[in-house]
């Protein structure tokens, strides 16, 4: 059986309360990254919006450019800041997404950016499938009135461990990219994301479960703090599923970091028991992950 993870892996999700001062919420991001650096974590994931509220009428306001890249620290702070923070804390930052504006298009995206431990920037991931839904008496939203979706799926090597696939909230509802990202070899799946009151109590546990049990890989999910007076209410809850489907941590609903250790061990043990990689039946159904596929934005 293939390994996946060379070696054991601390893993953080920093569950970020975030306001209207992005300056303040980088200073707050960056001592709850280095916090989670003292604490052992080598690979360490900040929520979906972290440096601004999150809402349509938000992203043209906080939104920075990052290309060409590397950009200038006028034109995209957050950028510089998680170079910088990922240097100082000595460990891989997937900065969760932030509103980006692509000037060449006059569009504007969620964007992921994850940087090693050099502070260099290895990954960028645009959200996918963008968070258009109406829920009657309960919640109308729709990203597509400000946002473009990205169009690649995002798997990224880390050396010293494996590969991980990025990708942002409302894309965990696709399985089609979790799984192509298992059968690409990936040991773990990172899903920064900002599920709402209705939305996660419904679903969000489910589909990190879902996820993880489908393909027998980790799955974390890192969510802002809940702030009941925000204009839009997160759910919180960020955690870390095991190849098994078993939640290993979970945040509640106010800030904090949490931390689960990933190792190769457990997925063999859960893929050995439910040998699901050698009785998938191609013969009768496609292999989605053998298809047209975009690894690189068009």
């Amino acid at each position: 059986m293939t390994t996946l993870l060379k070696r054991p892996l601390k893993l953080a999700l920093v569950q970020l309360a975030t306001g209207s001062d992005k300056s303040v919420n980088l200073s707050r991001a960056r001592s709850r990254v280095l916090e989670a650096a003292q604490q052992g974590a080598s690979l360490i994931v900040l929520p979906e919006c972290f440096n601004s509220p999150y809402g349509c009428q938000y992203f043209p306001k906080y939104a920075e450019t990052l290309l060409p890249s590397p950009p200038s620290n006028e034109k995209a702070p957050s950028f510089h800041a998680l170079s910088d923070l990922a240097k100082e804390a000595n460990a891989y930052l997937l900065g969760g997404s932030i509103p980006e504006y692509e000037t060449s298009t006059k569009k504007y995206f969620n964007t992921s950016l994850m940087f090693n431990p050099e502070g260099e920037l290895i990954a960028t991931h645009r959200k996918v499938h963008l968070f258009d839904i109406d829920i009657p008496g309960k919640i109308t939203f729709k990203e597509s009135e400000i946002l473009s979706p990205g169009n690649k799926i995002t798997l990224v090597d880390l050396p010293e461990y494996g590969r991980i696939a990025l990708a942002i909230c409302y894309d965990i509802r696709f399985p089609e990219l979790a799984t192509i990202a298992a059968r690409k070899q990936c040991f773990l799946l990172l899903y920064p994301g900002a599920f709402n009151l209705t939305t996660g109590a419904l679903h969000w546990s489910l589909q990190a479960r879902a996820r993880a049990m489908d393909n027998q890989v980790y799955v974390g999910l890192c969510s802002p703090a809940r702030d009941m007076e925000a204009s839009y209410n997160a759910w919180g809850h960020s955690m870390v599923v095991d190849p098994n489907a078993a939640v290993m941590t979970e945040a509640g609903e106010n800030e904090e970091v949490v931390y689960a250790d990933l190792n190769e061990d457990k997925i063999q043990e859960t893929r050995k028991g439910i040998p699901l990689q050698g009785q998938r039946r191609f013969d009768v159904y496609p292999d989605v992950s053998e298809g047209k596929i975009e690894f690189e934005e068009a």
